[in-house]
């Protein structure tokens, strides 16, 4: 949820700059020059919104615009024809989100539909609030880059450039650019198509820059971080099941989930999602170990149907089952870091036979959805993890870039990462919404 803090400095922020423009323009004294000042400055204010519009780039905007025109027409004419092609396209998507949603809302049970394409996006609700700072960021340089098409579009087409301006609603930024509407009304059909469909082809090639930038940064960082070799971890949450002594820290290089290899990060959410989604693995034991091991103890039953053979007060043992050809249910309560950590992984009897020594396949007797996990992270003792999965990885940061020297920051590659990550999500998402024939969802030009 939103904190409560947070949603007080918003709205509090707000009222404050409303309540001190309208007390200021209310003012007999203060009236005149408190507007001409909002006017020399290019200022804005209504209630949720402010803006700022300036001439200052008027000349880098033109410079552009006449540079090379050749080359510019040729490049608006391709973004027009992207962005016919994107304006089916994003009525379709939108359309097919709409049905989504709908159905959802109608369904008595809903359940969570990952393979929407648009969601809506509220920070603090489906946002962390940790990643604030890169969402803004990138809707800001969305927009920015956006609006550049447009006004550099409509100076190649001979439409005046009257100025750039960035605007705040509640805590979305954005931009606009303001162009002379008549120029715009008396050029052709297409000469507009190009000026409208330019922003929507930049947000495109933005896109496209950050998805090559982030398919290449192995190459790019390959002379300061090496990667191929584990998971770096860079954050261990303090409410973490993998924080404690014996647990994860940063800067600890995770090579295996179990007996599933982890290279990079991918590779430790694969494992992690085929753990949860298979059952969980035993542990070769010889039966002279598993007789000097195992003690008397009393077996119930949980909630769930699982089995429990341990003292609930006890933090390293476990209960394990296993099957002999007398009985095919037996309990043991083993410490569980003897049992796993000199053993090989098993899933029936037949996995353990070896030598002719006498072993059995233990398995820990965990609750629904619960798993022991080993996870080896050398050159440190193996971290023995139990509890859902899902919850080592949400609590637990990690980045495929290893560092070549100590100096070296272990954050640097995730930063960049996760800002190409945003700026591919919402420069994609700014060209499907504009990319709708409405003209209300552009802000492209205002009325001269």
């Amino acid at each position: 949820m939103i904190p409560i803090p947070v949603v007080v400095c918003v709205l509090g922020g707000w009222c404050a700059v409303y309540l001190a423009d309208t007390l200021l323009k209310s003012s007999s004294s203060l009236k005149a020059s408190y507007e001409d000042w909002l006017l020399t400055y290019g200022l804005s204010i209504s209630p949720f919104h402010m803006r700022w519009q300036t001439a200052l780039f008027n000349r880098q905007f033109y410079s552009w615009g006449r540079w090379k025109p050749k080359f510019l027409y040729l490049w608006f004419s391709v973004g027009m024809v992207f962005g016919i092609v994107a304006m089916f396209g994003s009525v379709i998507l939108l359309g097919k989100t709409l049905m989504q949603t709908l159905t959802q809302m109608l369904t008595e049970a809903p359940r969570a539909q990952n393979d929407r394409m648009l969601q809506v996006v509220v920070p603090g609700v489906n946002l962390p609030v940790s990643q604030l700072t890169y969402f803004f960021s990138a809707i800001l340089i969305s927009g920015v880059i956006h609006e550049v098409g447009h006004g550099v579009a409509a100076i190649r087409e001979q439409v005046r450039f009257n100025g750039f301006g960035i605007f705040i609603f509640i805590v979305y930024p954005g931009a606009f650019v303001d162009l002379f509407t008549t120029h715009l009304q008396l050029i052709s059909p297409v000469q507009q198509l190009r000026i409208f469909c330019a922003g929507v082809w930049h947000n495109f090639v933005l896109g496209v820059a950050s998805f090559m930038v982030l398919f290449l940064l192995p190459a790019i960082l390959f002379p300061f971080y090496y990667t191929g070799v584990g998971a770096l971890v860079t954050e261990v949450a303090e409410d973490s099941p993998a924080n404690g002594p014996r647990g994860l820290f940063v800067g600890d290089l995770v090579t295996n989930l179990q007996d599933c290899p982890v290279y990079n990060v991918e590779d430790w959410n694969s494992c992690l999602g085929d753990i949860s989604e298979k059952s969980q693995v035993g542990y070769c034991v010889s039966a002279a170990t598993l007789q000097q091991l195992s003690f008397p103890t009393r077996v119930y039953r949980r909630l769930d149907g699982s089995v429990e053979c341990c003292n609930n007060s006890s933090l390293t043992d476990i209960c394990f089952s296993y099957s002999n050809k007398l009985d095919s249910h037996l309990f043991a309560c083993l410490p569980a870091r003897k049992v796993i950590e000199a053993s090989k992984v098993c899933r029936t009897n037949m996995d353990c036979q070896k030598d002719f020594v006498p072993s059995f396949c233990v398995t820990p007797s965990l609750e629904n959805q619960t798993r022991l996990i080993r996870v080896k992270h050398p050159p440190h003792i193996d971290m023995l993890y139990v509890g859902h999965p899902m919850h080592l990885q949400y609590t637990v940061s990690l980045s495929s870039f290893v560092p070549r020297q100590n100096f070296l920051s272990i954050d640097l590659p995730v930063v960049i990462e996760t800002f190409c990550k945003y700026l591919i999500s919402l420069s994609g998402a700014l060209a499907v919404i504009n990319a709708v024939p409405c003209f209300a969802l552009d802000e492209m030009a205002l009325p001269s």
